[in-house]
């Protein structure tokens, strides 16, 4: 079943090719396209475009269609050609002529475009939650930890002493700066295409604020041409926060191979949680991590592809936009994967303690006894060169005591402020709105 089916049948090729795995991927959207008939149908029967009694008919028969996605016994069926055909098939098999009624004032443009907008904004939640948890273990790591140090590197030289706790809250905060990003996608997502129609609008009188609040979207697509044109660019917005995200756990899960590398010897974990050789007896690997890096290399790639695939599109709908749905789609599952295998590990993390009393790390304190003279009195130069010379003549010897006091350094990590600052962050999502607005459409 097609819904733009004439009178002709199109070659069976060109329905393969141009079908592709389209199937597969509306499954993603099932549950959100009869949300949006349910929010659009109310809309119809208001400005007179359904009656009361047709209205009833196809709320039921939606609302048993979402039940059966929501139960798992849902299928687009193989000659059906997407899941806007099926699910208007099915209410037209089980209705009559009432199911055919449900397409009035829209397209499949704004109808993939509002199943698109609903599917982001949820898996955008989805990322969130599961990335709030990963903070809060973070941030338990880091107040845990807070007086453990650890070595600080630039280019992979000693530099400066560090604490676990700043190693552990660095990331914590990382986190909050990747919600910014979050936020921008989600907000750019819960924004309603719905009756824009073919990007060109309709003759119909359609209350667009009203299916905008029944789907518990922030605002609508105002202007039609763009409601289409946002096909896409909402794809590349979401794919910018998933490549962010994926950067944050790439860095950590390459500190982390780093760090449980014996010439390091700074964390470890149980031995259940790593694999072995084949060959050497004495191997755990930290393949979680790797596997970790490795695919958030690739999800960094997201925005990319997007951008490849719809940069040289003038303006109105191209069936290339199908395409977005397989970058897209699968990133979700695979970046909270991700998100969650990081922060079952690092609740198992062991850390070694003691690490800076190796003499090797002495060269670590040059910088606080540079310090000591300057406060001492000496020019900053001229303390700079003495301990150079100290260091040099192998006479150096470390300061006994660490003054690190000031906002965000190893003796005050801020982790408070932090906390407030992911607070601040989440109290932005409207995550309480939708839940409440497609509770009070399903119900």
């Amino acid at each position: 079943m097609k819904l733009w089916q004439k009178s002709y049948q199109v070659d069976q090729s060109i329905d393969t090719f141009t079908v592709g795995d389209d199937r597969e991927l509306d499954l993603y959207l099932a549950k959100y396209d009869v949300l949006g008939s349910l929010a659009h149908t109310h809309m119809l029967e208001k400005v007179g475009l359904l009656s009361a009694s047709d209205l009833e008919q196809v709320q039921k028969g939606l609302k048993e269609i979402y039940n059966e996605i929501e139960e798992g016994n849902f299928t687009i069926e193989p000659d059906v050609e997407d899941i806007h055909s099926q699910v208007e098939l099915l209410l037209t098999r089980r209705l009559g002529d009432v199911g055919k009624k449900i397409h009035s004032g829209r397209s499949r443009n704004d109808q993939v475009l509002v199943d698109i907008k609903m599917f982001l904004r949820s898996e955008v939640m989805r990322v969130v939650y599961s990335y709030k948890e990963l903070f809060d273990l973070l941030q338990e790591l880091s107040n845990e930890h807070k007086d453990k140090l650890l070595p600080g590197y630039t280019h992979l030289q000693l530099a400066m002493p560090s604490s676990f706790g700043m190693w552990f809250g660095a990331y914590a905060e990382a986190i909050t700066d990747d919600m910014e990003v979050l936020l921008a996608a989600y907000n750019s997502a819960n924004k309603n295409p719905l009756g824009s129609a073919a990007g060109y609008g309709s003759t119909f009188p359609l209350d667009r604020q009203l299916t905008t609040d029944l789907l518990g979207f922030e605002t609508l697509n105002y202007n039609a041409v763009f409601a289409q044109m946002s096909r896409g660019k909402t794809e590349r917005n979401v794919a910018f926060a998933i490549a962010a995200v994926a950067g944050t756990l790439s860095k950590l899960a390459y500190d982390v191979v780093l760090y449980m590398n014996q010439n390091f010897g700074f964390i470890s974990f149980p031995d259940e949680l790593t694999t072995g050789s084949s060959i050497m007896p004495h191997k755990k690997n930290p393949d979680v991590f790797e596997l970790v890096r490795g695919k958030c290399n690739v999800l960094q790639s997201l925005p990319n592809e997007l951008m490849l695939l719809t940069s040289n599109l003038p303006s109105g709908y191209h069936r290339d936009l199908q395409l977005t749905k397989d970058v897209i789609f699968p990133a979700f599952n695979k970046i909270v994967d991700c998100i969650n295998i990081t922060t079952y590990m690092l609740s198992q993390v062991q850390v070694k303690e003691g690490l800076l009393d190796d003499e090797k790390y002495d060269v670590l304190f040059s910088v606080d006894a540079v310090n000591n003279l300057v406060v001492e009195g000496k020019p900053f130069r001229d303390a700079y060169k003495i301990v150079g010379g100290d260091i040099a003549e192998g006479k150096f010897k470390r300061p006994e005591q660490l003054n690190y006091q000031h906002l965000g350094s190893i003796g005050n990590l801020a982790n408070d402020q932090i906390a407030q600052l992911m607070e601040m962050k989440l109290a932005q999502f409207s995550f309480d709105k939708v839940s409440s607005a497609i509770e009070e459409l399903v119900r």
